[in-house]
């Protein structure tokens, strides 16, 4: 059986979906602590939003009764893993897993978004 680069099928964009409670705060916090800005919202009230920074994007849905789940939803690799560890600290957000150089070659650590989405950060060391 051929798989699918066998037909020539390219992929493009692909994006995390981020379930959260209050799509206000989650607004806030993605755009004014992380940096993103939003370049789509659909619904009223708003029910789903993109937010986009730099190549990192990032699918907002509302889902007021949702529970997070206990593994990473999402990695996001930076150039400055330091200094997105103390914009999460100062932030009180509850870091996960602490900032280490890990044995596979990546400085990294995993925080919980407001809404308890784990997000697993990392650098090439």
């Amino acid at each position: 059986m051929n798989d699918i680069a066998d037909h020539g099928v390219r992929f493009g964009r692909i994006a995390a979906m981020m379930p959260v409670k209050d799509m206000g705060k989650a607004h806030d916090f993605y755009t004014k602590v992380l940096g993103f800005t939003k370049i789509f919202e659909n619904g009223s009230p708003v029910g789903f939003m993109i937010l986009k920074r730099d190549q990192g994007e990032l699918h907002l849905t509302l889902q007021p009764g949702h529970k997070a789940a206990h593994f990473n939803v999402a990695h996001l690799m930076v150039d400055d893993v330091d200094a997105l560890h103390a914009v999460c600290k100062e932030h009180g957000l509850r870091i996960i897993k602490g900032l280490q150089d890990k044995d596979y070659g990546l400085r990294a650590f995993v925080f919980e978004d407001p809404d308890g989405n784990r997000i697993d950060v990392g650098q090439a060391i």
